[in-house]
Parts: C-alpha cells; sequence; structure tokens
C-alpha cells in the first residue's frame, strides 16, 4: 500500500518520574531519536511544566517528534510521523528504550492512504 507518511503513536508505561520530568534529557533523547532515524531537524521545542512535566517536539523535514509526559503516572505518550523513506519504529524504539517504558502499546497508521476509516463516538462533519 502507497503512503505519504508512517504515523507511530506509543503509549509509554512504567517510566521513572525522574525521567519523565527532565526537560533536557528528554530533549536530547528526542534530538537522537530524530537523528538515528535519518531525519532532518528543523527546529527543537521542549517546555517543562510546573509541578510537573514536559511536552516537547522536535520538527523534522520529514514531519516531526512529539512528547507529553505525565511523571505522575509513569507515563508519556509519543509521536514519530514521518513521510518518505523513513521508518518512524527506528525513533519510537529509541524513546521507549531511552525512558526504559515497563510497558509499552504503539499504533501504526499509514498516512495519505484514504483507508483509515475508525470512528469513535460521534462520526466527524463531511467537508
Amino acid at each position: 500500500m502507497d503512503t505519504l507518511g508512517r504515523h507511530v503513536i506509543s503509549e509509554l508505561w512504567g517510566c521513572e518520574f525522574h525521567k519523565l520530568n527532565d526537560v533536557n534529557s528528554i530533549e536530547k533523547i528526542f534530538v537522537d531519536a530524530a537523528l538515528k532515524a535519518g531525519a532532518e531537524i528543523r527546529e527543537v521545542a521542549f517546555h517543562q511544566f510546573a509541578p510537573q512535566g514536559v511536552s516537547g517536539v522536535v520538527i523534522i523535514s520529514e514531519s516531526h517528534l512529539t512528547i507529553h509526559t505525565f511523571p505522575e503516572h509513569g507515563y508519556a505518550s509519543i509521536d514519530v510521523y514521518t513521510c518518505g523513506d523513513l521508518d518512524p519504529n527506528i525513533a519510537a524504539d529509541y524513546i521507549a528504550e531511552k525512558l526504559e517504558a515497563k510497558s509499552r502499546e504503539t499504533l501504526e497508521l499509514p498516512r495519505g492512504t484514504g483507508q483509515v476509516q475508525v470512528h469513535k463516538g460521534k462520526v466527524p462533519i463531511s467537508w
């Protein structure tokens, strides 16, 4: 199946509080993950919340990598979307490994195929 991109969404559980609450470490992990996947980095923006939590994005020529952490729950949601020939699983696997997730749920969606038909709740408005 031809796609315009691949989108990996991962739920990471069982991560240590200090790993999920260290903005500098998370930024480095995400930059390294993008580079390991062969991406070209365009911009990097990460934010430390009070009393805890980190959100951030690495914008790549091929799309993006994002994270939102909930250290008090040992949980992080990550999102790796790539276009072209890059494999988003390389970056997602690296991130999960570095955050030492005890468990992980992952969904990969092909983007731009016109095939995704999953709806929960109300059906979206047609354009």
